[in-house]
């Protein structure tokens, strides 16, 4: 009778996996784990490959401009169905895996290499290395813009009771990217001009060093707000697809401020 007791007892697997951590986990949970892990990697990856430019017929860009569109994208379509404090957490997910980041690569770089090593120090140092101003000036520019954009997308969407999605996704990244392309040009071109005075922009007068800086910020930021427009008709697709397929519906808008 015992043995019968504990058989009749004991958890099928069915039961079982669902008890479990992963099987707890609902569709709203899976989702919002894929959207952090594929922004933690075009943030990654934008920031290893940006040293990098192409010639455009408005001037060279840096290669990084190619993942970043999708942390805008999905910065959006976190903080629709995540509300404020999801975004926020994104957005500090983010900055600490790029620090952790940082540190492993500047170790890796310290380190010795081997003179079986596929890259000598040198090319390594130089491309994953990086700098300290860069790093610094991403990272501010980054914190800023991305809780800017929170905000500003919260504020529409309030403001709208949920409805014209294309205004709070493509405001939000309009106006976040402006003072994001301003802070990260402004404080690493005139560091690095300050710091290194035999640099070419080093080399300039004051107003010529200004002159290039801000060419500079209005040709990333146009390239940013054409990408940001063209990227709407995405935000509106990927909406409908995780409403449809997923049943999962976005966080209600907040509750309007009222002055008493």
């Amino acid at each position: 009778m015992a043995a019968m007791s504990e058989t009749a007892e004991s958890p099928t697997p069915a039961t079982a996996e669902a008890s479990s951590p992963f099987g707890r986990m609902t569709a709203t949970h899976k989702l919002f784990v894929y959207l952090c892990a594929i922004f933690v990697s075009c943030l990654l990856l934008g920031d290893v490959i940006g040293g990098k430019t192409v010639t455009t017929p408005l001037g060279p860009i840096s290669v990084g401009i190619l993942p970043f569109p999708v942390t805008f994208l999905l910065t959006d379509i976190v903080n629709d169905f995540y509300g404020r404090r999801g975004a926020r957490f994104l957005t500090l997910l983010g900055f600490f895996m790029a620090m952790l980041a940082w540190m492993i690569l500047q170790l890796s770089t310290w380190l010795t290499p081997d003179k079986s090593t596929y890259f000598t120090q040198e090319e390594f140092a130089k491309i994953f290395g990086g700098s300290a101003q860069l790093f610094v000036a991403s990272m501010i520019a980054y914190l800023i813009g991305q809780f800017l954009d929170i905000n500003v997308f919260q504020f529409w969407k309030a403001l709208t009771q949920s409805r014209h999605l294309w205004l709070r996704a493509t405001g939000s990244t309009i106006l976040s990217q402006l003072v994001d392309t301003v802070t990260i040009n402004v404080i690493f071109w005139t560091w690095t001009a300050g710091a290194d005075p035999s640099s070419f922009l080093g080399k300039m007068s004051a107003g010529e060093r200004w002159s290039w800086i801000f060419l500079k910020i209005f040709r990333e930021y146009g390239i940013k707000v054409v990408v940001a427009v063209a990227l709407t008709p995405v935000v509106y697709a990927l909406h409908a697809a995780i409403v449809r397929f997923l049943r999962i519906e976005p966080e209600a808008h907040e509750p309007k401020k009222t002055s008493e």
